[in-house]
């Protein structure tokens, strides 16, 4: 393998990316280089260039039309969110009427447990992974809790095995097969925050619904990275947030699915509000609610138009590209991190712990060194203008983004690794 920077060149005029162009590179604090290597688009994206101008959109609706906005205009606000349902599905694989944006990630956790953890006594716990992100351990536990069952008895970590990094998918199985009478619900990370792992979610969500479990997925670190196919999966519900692998902003609106199979359920139990009423009545002020037979029927709220507009910009982006095309630069670009990390490896105290197989594995790499990864990631970033992210006690994540990362960004971000490793 060619570890030298001019090879990086050389596979960057190869194998173009589709669309840096299009994203606001950042400035490097420090280093030889003008821009910024960014890898930390797995906790926020960059932004897209027309994301000022879709806001900008509304802004200017909003200052000509004031409340007309809602009903006129090129985009009236009523439906605003509406416009994004199809590119949103074609990201995560579902129909424009099982998805949604609303909200935000933990809340819509929340809405999506209050209808699919349906508890009994002897069917009560629930499944989630030991290294789950804390909001989803938090939500769990809570709804454990508001359900009168101890929270430490009603919920299951799932642990890899002594002295590895990840779950295996036969263990997970194994734990549906053995005790899938006892368990109500399952709520796995697509791909875990911390080690990168992409969970075998076709093979997890057939064991579970074979043994009658509802099943679904917190998407923050899959949507927009891996290629999903939550309605052919058979998947019951899932969650996330868009400010991440789909660069709408901090703090951006987080959307969620529902399968189709639930959604003229009538009997079904949710958290309501008056946005989650059908279009054509929302407006007639009934006490009682008239559901659509759509995820909007979990909307709670006046839909964030302001809000929405970010991942409007964004998903145009994602739909003139496709989700095939980023996923082969997505294993073009780890495969190529990985060859330059194994070869610092030889020679340095590191660890990659995310799963070297494609089908395992996303637009992330977990490198466990044994220092202090925030002061490290720091002085990734201020000495050689390379921005990692690092999760306490010894991880530092490295996200090529297919969007925007070039192969030299790979190589700037091991040689800034090597460099502070080797003092």
């Amino acid at each position: 393998m060619d570890n030298t920077e001019r090879h990086a060149h050389e596979l960057d005029a190869a194998y173009p990316s589709p669309a840096r162009s299009q994203f606001m590179q950042l400035p490097a604090a420090g280093g030889a280089y003008p821009l910024a290597a960014y890898f930390a688009g797995n906790s926020l994206g960059l932004q897209p260039v027309t994301t000022a101008t879709a806001v900008n959109e509304v802004l200017g609706a909003w200052s000509q039309r004031g409340v007309h906005g809602h009903f006129t205009g090129e985009h009236p606000w009523m439906y605003y969110h509406e416009y994004v349902n199809e590119a949103l599905g074609r990201v995560v694989g579902a129909k424009p009427e099982e998805v949604s944006v609303m909200n935000t990630l933990t809340v819509n956790l929340h809405l999506m447990l209050a209808s699919f953890y349906r508890p009994t006594a002897q069917r009560h716990k629930i499944v989630i992974e030991d290294y789950a992100f804390p909001s989803d351990s938090y939500a769990v536990r809570s709804h454990a809790r508001l359900r009168g069952y101890d929270p430490d008895e009603a919920i299951m970590r799932l642990r890899p095995r002594a002295g590895e990094n990840v779950l295996r998918t036969e263990d997970v199985i194994e734990v549906i097969e053995q005790q899938g009478a006892s368990i109500a619900t399952m709520m796995l990370g697509g791909v875990n925050y911390l080690t990168g792992e992409w969970m075998d979610m076709a093979a997890i969500t057939a064991a579970a619904r074979k043994a009658q479990i509802f099943v679904g997925w917190d998407l923050a670190h899959a949507a927009g990275n891996v290629p999903l196919s939550l309605h052919d999966w058979d998947v019951d519900f899932a969650a996330w947030c868009t400010y991440k692998y789909l660069n709408s902003g901090p703090g951006a609106i987080a959307a969620a699915f529902v399968h189709e199979r639930h959604l003229a359920d009538r009997d079904i139990q949710r958290l309501e509000g008056w946005y989650g009423n059908r279009a054509e009545t929302r407006f007639g002020m009934n006490p009682i609610i008239d559901t659509p037979s759509t995820a909007e029927a979990w909307v709670l709220s006046t839909s964030p138009t302001l809000a929405i507009a970010p991942i409007r910009a964004s998903l145009e982006i994602f739909d003139s590209v496709g989700m095939p095309a980023l996923r082969q630069r997505s294993l073009q670009l780890t495969d190529y991190l990985i060859s330059l990390l194994d070869e610092l490896a030889t020679r340095a105290p590191l660890e990659i712990v995310t799963p070297r197989e494609a089908a395992r594995r996303g637009s992330q790499l977990s490198i466990r060194i044994n220092t202090d990864v925030a002061e490290f990631a720091k002085r990734m970033d201020e000495n050689w203008g390379v921005i990692p992210d690092d999760r306490k006690p010894n991880i530092i994540r490295m996200a090529p983004i297919p969007l925007y990362t070039s192969f030299h960004d790979c190589w700037r971000g091991a040689d800034a690794v090597a460099r502070e490793l080797h003092g």
